[in-house]
């Protein structure tokens, strides 16, 4: 397959090396016009808006990718592998299942635990496949991090198929195995860049609480008030 794809317009070269995907195009919309010098849109097909610009004289794109494994695997899939993009870090939202996070605590995803088949599926190996994040873009993340005093709290995401599920059972048994938290993108990323053989990194601010759904963030929160994982992912440019 050639560029344009079916699901990205960019041309060759618009989109950089390094991009950054938040879940939600507006957040994307909002780093690029906040963050970025000269920012340019170089995608909106299906409304999913990617941006390109510079960061202290870096290039990087910002772009969104959906909920879910299918969307983010899509998205993933053709800039890995068709924009020869190298490193892709999702900053995204997540669910605390740990009692100790707090709303605005970041997690850094060093596994993907999941109840999604997209690893099976994708990769056919004949045992259980462990979709994992990179350990330069973590180094780089840590890095990142001390320098503008943010704590990464590290370990384990669950990667969901399901926003409203009906069985907390399960939600204690991710808690006994030390699951920091709940999103729905990490494994489909992680699978794709160990496919592919390039970089991914999941880290998630804490917008909700997973056992105690009176306490979480607004849409409108979660669109513009995430600064300080992204100061932590624009660093590590």
């Amino acid at each position: 397959m050639s560029i344009p794809t079916p699901h990205i317009n960019a041309k060759e070269g618009e989109i950089a090396k390094t991009v950054l995907m938040p879940g939600d195009p507006l957040r994307a919309k909002y780093i690029a016009e906040n963050y970025l010098e000269s920012p340019k849109l170089v995608n909106e097909i299906r409304g999913m808006l990617a941006y390109t610009g510079t960061y202290n004289g870096k290039p990087v794109t910002v772009m969104g990718s959906g909920m879910g494994c299918p969307s983010m695997g899509i998205y993933s899939y053709e800039l890995f592998n068709f924009y020869k993009v190298d490193n892709i870090v999702r900053i995204g939202s997540a669910g605390s299942i740990n009692m100790d996070l707090e709303l605005g605590d970041i997690v850094m995803a060093v596994g993907a635990c999941t109840e999604s088949n997209y690893p099976a599926l994708f990769s056919r190996c004949p045992g259980t496949f462990a979709p994992v994040a990179s350990y330069e873009l973590m180094s780089k993340a840590q890095a990142s991090a001390n320098l503008v005093g943010a704590k990464l709290h590290v370990g384990n995401v669950l990667t969901s198929d399901v926003f409203y599920g009906d069985d907390p059972a399960g939600m204690n048994a991710w808690l006994r195995m030390g699951v920091l938290a709940v999103e729905m993108e990490a494994a489909a990323l992680y699978t794709n860049a160990a496919r592919a053989g390039k970089h991914g990194l999941c880290i998630c601010t804490i917008s909700d609480k997973v056992f105690n759904r009176d306490e979480y963030m607004s849409a409108k929160e979660r669109e513009t008030t995430f600064t300080q994982m992204m100061g932590v992912a624009l660093g590590m440019l």
